[in-house]
Protein backbone atom coordinates (compact mmCIF):
# COMPACT_ATOMS: atom_id res chain seq x y z
CA UNK A 1 0.00 0.00 0.00
CA UNK A 2 1.37 3.41 -0.95
CA UNK A 3 2.17 5.95 1.74
CA UNK A 4 1.06 9.47 0.89
CA UNK A 5 2.55 12.53 2.55
CA UNK A 6 0.88 15.80 3.31
CA UNK A 7 2.35 18.91 1.71
CA UNK A 8 4.43 19.90 4.75
CA UNK A 9 5.98 16.44 4.99
CA UNK A 10 6.73 16.53 1.26
CA UNK A 11 8.46 19.90 1.58
CA UNK A 12 10.48 18.74 4.59
CA UNK A 13 11.55 15.64 2.67
CA UNK A 14 12.68 17.82 -0.23
CA UNK A 15 14.70 20.00 2.18
CA UNK A 16 16.37 16.92 3.67
CA UNK A 17 17.28 15.59 0.23
CA UNK A 18 18.65 19.00 -0.78
CA UNK A 19 20.79 19.09 2.37
CA UNK A 20 22.03 15.56 1.63
CA UNK A 21 23.00 16.49 -1.93
CA UNK A 22 24.76 19.66 -0.72
CA UNK A 23 26.71 17.63 1.83
CA UNK A 24 27.76 15.07 -0.77
CA UNK A 25 28.88 17.85 -3.12
CA UNK A 26 30.86 19.39 -0.28
CA UNK A 27 32.76 16.13 0.22
CA UNK A 28 34.26 16.57 -3.24
CA UNK A 29 36.20 19.54 -1.88
CA UNK A 30 37.69 17.57 1.00
CA UNK A 31 41.21 16.18 0.71
CA UNK A 32 41.25 12.91 -1.24
CA UNK A 33 42.25 10.84 1.78
CA UNK A 34 39.25 12.10 3.79
CA UNK A 35 36.47 11.97 1.19
CA UNK A 36 35.28 8.41 1.72
CA UNK A 37 35.10 8.80 5.48
CA UNK A 38 33.26 12.11 5.13
CA UNK A 39 30.74 10.58 2.71
CA UNK A 40 30.17 7.69 5.11
CA UNK A 41 29.61 10.13 7.97
CA UNK A 42 27.10 12.14 5.93
CA UNK A 43 25.19 9.02 4.97
CA UNK A 44 25.25 7.66 8.53
CA UNK A 45 23.78 10.92 9.87
CA UNK A 46 20.97 10.83 7.33
CA UNK A 47 20.28 7.13 7.91
CA UNK A 48 20.30 7.57 11.69
CA UNK A 49 17.25 9.82 11.44
CA UNK A 50 15.59 8.23 8.43
CA UNK A 51 12.52 7.02 10.31
CA UNK A 52 11.97 10.27 12.22
CA UNK A 53 8.47 11.61 11.64
CA UNK A 54 8.49 14.45 14.18
CA UNK A 55 8.34 17.57 12.00
CA UNK A 56 9.85 19.83 14.67
CA UNK A 57 12.80 17.48 15.14
CA UNK A 58 13.29 17.25 11.37
CA UNK A 59 13.35 21.06 11.12
CA UNK A 60 15.90 21.17 13.94
CA UNK A 61 18.05 18.50 12.27
CA UNK A 62 17.96 20.38 8.94
CA UNK A 63 19.02 23.58 10.71
CA UNK A 64 21.81 21.74 12.52
CA UNK A 65 22.93 20.12 9.28
CA UNK A 66 23.08 23.47 7.50
CA UNK A 67 25.19 24.92 10.33
CA UNK A 68 27.55 21.95 10.17
CA UNK A 69 27.84 22.31 6.40
CA UNK A 70 28.64 26.00 6.79
CA UNK A 71 31.36 25.13 9.30
CA UNK A 72 32.79 22.49 6.97
CA UNK A 73 32.71 24.95 4.07
CA UNK A 74 34.63 27.53 6.11
CA UNK A 75 37.16 24.91 7.21
CA UNK A 76 37.70 23.76 3.63
CA UNK A 77 38.14 27.39 2.55
CA UNK A 78 40.80 27.87 5.22
CA UNK A 79 42.66 24.76 4.08
CA UNK A 80 42.77 26.11 0.54
CA UNK A 81 40.19 23.83 -1.07
CA UNK A 82 38.22 25.48 -3.86
CA UNK A 83 34.73 26.66 -2.98
CA UNK A 84 31.78 25.42 -5.03
CA UNK A 85 29.77 28.57 -4.26
CA UNK A 86 28.68 30.79 -7.14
Amino acid sequence: MAHFMDLRAFILRARVLKLYRQALRMTRRAPVHARDELRQTVRAEIEKNRRCDDKQKIKFLISEGLQRLKGLDEMLDMTGNISTKN
